[in-house]
């Protein structure tokens, strides 16, 4: 299974902090299965990427929405746990436009998924995101990474 950690943001100038951290998580998740980042401009550009992916089987698109599901570390290694047993060949964590997904992009979604009730600008919500994979993974692991809290 790979993984793809992707977000809709304009091209401003990065902070290198944030950048260093999700960089951090995301080189950790890759010990436990392969994991890229991507970065689009446009939701347009995000949805034909998702058409595009090599694979049996269209991506597994789980978009993080305000108004979507909330779940817990346990939770989101469950869900990524199970894709994995199902053999899904790619799962893609999507972090939205600043004004949020259209219908269209809501209905490819395989899965809305909310960080929480609070906005998080897309430089933290992409490290939140991250961290948050790794986490499921070492879950997954046994890892003692996680510990219950």
């Amino acid at each position: 299974m790979k993984l793809a950690l992707t977000a809709i943001a304009p091209r401003r100038s990065k902070d290198e902090a944030t950048e260093r951290l999700f960089a951090d998580y995301l080189e950790r998740a890759g010990r436990y299965t392969p994991c890229e980042s991507q970065i689009f401009g446009s939701e347009v550009a995000l949805l034909e990427w998702l058409d595009r992916l090599p694979g049996r089987s269209p991506a597994y698109a789980i978009l993080l929405d305000s108004r979507g599901q909330q779940s817990t570390s346990e939770e989101i290694a469950a869900l990524i746990g199970r894709l994995r047993d199902e053999s899904t060949q790619r799962v893609v964590f999507a972090i939205g436009p600043a004004d949020g997904w259209s219908p269209a992009a809501r209905q490819r979604a395989n899965l809305l998924l909310s960080l929480g009730r609070i906005t998080l600008p897309h430089q933290l919500a992409r490290v939140v995101l991250a961290e948050q994979v790794y986490r499921a993974l070492t879950i997954l692991a046994g890892h003692p990474y996680h510990s219950g809290h």
